[in-house]
């Protein structure tokens, strides 16, 4: 049981249970929130995907059996992904697996993902760029709604904000059963990444049908989260560390993200916009080219149309000549 509050946005203290459901079935079945709201994400994700995905010329069938496979082998990739920044903490390959009792990183979910993606693209012979595009603001929408399942966990929230913060109006009050500390005013950093992966959808949203190269989106959606993560995670108390040092993963792999991502934006675009340029000079000199063409071949009709008058002319003259 968590006991959370936001006084500074008049919202006072109260309390989550993190079991939704309880079924009492053998020991007993709980649904938890946080796999409710991941499931609700993963559903509302792939409709938008499936949105996109017609627009990309992907049909249904085809983006159904990557679906399944994707979804399958993110978790894998998730879940990988922790147990291998966590290595330590685990006795048994049992423990490695149990997923249930938690631990999961949304960067394995999104390597586990595109990997998927690319084997399941390249046997059906599907572009997967175009692929990437239509999955990557859908995958936003999955983080958006996620996040709010560690909210329920009383978990991923941030170091204490200490009053005159700049943040200090959003703080979150939490006491939690998972801590050991009366209440305490924290950084609600599942609240900064849900907010900031919303945002970053409503742009890459709206500039999805600009889009001027296959990729586009996808990277757009990297640099906008990766930036966003350094920075969040630095607040972050329950982050990965590289194995022997202060250096946060999350840290490093979101940097990378925005670093590569926003090089290789810049770099197809300029080589878009080139290529458009070249279009745009080849039609404009096609179009220089064609009009002497015409103008030559309109002049010879009309040469052609004297000539023909003129001989008609000259044979009703040797016509009437005759008559006479």
């Amino acid at each position: 049981m968590t006991t959370v509050s936001f006084p500074g946005l008049g919202i006072g203290e109260f309390t989550i249970d993190p079991v939704a459901i309880r079924i009492p079935i053998g020991g007993g079945i709980e649904i938890r929130w946080y796999g409710i709201l991941i499931v609700t994400g993963i559903i509302l994700a792939f409709l938008y995907c499936a949105y996109r995905a017609k627009q990309e010329g992907i049909n249904f069938d085809n983006l159904l059996d990557i679906a399944i496979f994707t979804i399958v082998f993110a978790v894998i990739g998730a879940r990988a992904y922790y147990v291998l920044t966590t290595l330590d903490q685990y006795e048994s390959f049992w423990e490695m697996i149990a997923i249930w009792n938690g631990g999961i990183a949304i960067y394995g979910a999104i390597i586990g993902g595109a990997i998927t993606i690319y084997v399941v693209c390249k046997i059906k012979k599907l572009n997967f760029l175009k692929m990437m595009d239509a999955a990557g603001p859908a995958v936003m929408i999955g983080q958006i709604i996620g996040r709010w399942g560690n909210f329920c966990n009383g978990e991923a929230f941030g170091s204490e904000i200490p009053e005159g913060n700049w943040l200090y109006f959003i703080r979150m009050g939490l006491n939690s059963s998972n801590t050991s500390f009366n209440t305490m005013y924290v950084h609600p950093t599942f609240l900064y990444e849900s907010l900031w992966n919303l945002v970053g959808f409503v742009i890459i949203h709206f500039l999805y049908k600009k889009k001027k190269f296959d990729g586009q989106v996808v990277l757009m959606y990297l640099t906008w989260y990766g930036f966003g993560r350094m920075f969040i995670e630095g607040l972050r108390t329950d982050s990965l560390y590289i194995p022997g040092t202060p250096i946060r993963i999350s840290q490093v792999v979101g940097f990378l993200c925005f670093a590569l991502g926003t090089l290789a934006l810049i770099l197809c675009l300029v080589k878009a916009n080139r290529r458009e340029k070249d279009s745009a000079e080849y039609t404009l000199a096609y179009k220089k080219i064609s009009r002497p063409s015409s103008f030559f071949e309109e002049n010879e009709a009309n040469d052609l149309s004297d000539a023909s008058e003129n001989l008609a002319e000259d044979s009703n003259t040797d016509q009437e000549k005759e008559d006479a």
